[in-house]
């Protein structure tokens, strides 16, 4: 059973409903395809991550942006 973890950004109302929907079943799609699995059977979790829960080079995403802003 293929389990798929997709980890996005948390942003200025990003994701949609819309476009997770869009995404789990798009995963879905290319895995039976590519991998010859059952849509069925595959697993799709979406994360979404705050951008002050990570960062890069000491410093959060969301200051960052702030900075360059």
């Amino acid at each position: 059973m293929p389990y798929i973890n997709i980890k996005i950004t948390k942003e200025n109302g990003e994701p949609t409903v819309e476009q997770k929907a869009q995404l789990i079943e798009g995963v879905t799609n290319l895995v039976g395809e590519i991998l010859g699995r059952s849509k069925e059977r595959t697993v799709v979790i979406i994360d979404e991550v705050d951008t002050d829960n990570y960062g890069v080079g000491g410093t959060s995403i969301t200051k960052i942006r702030k900075d360059k802003s």
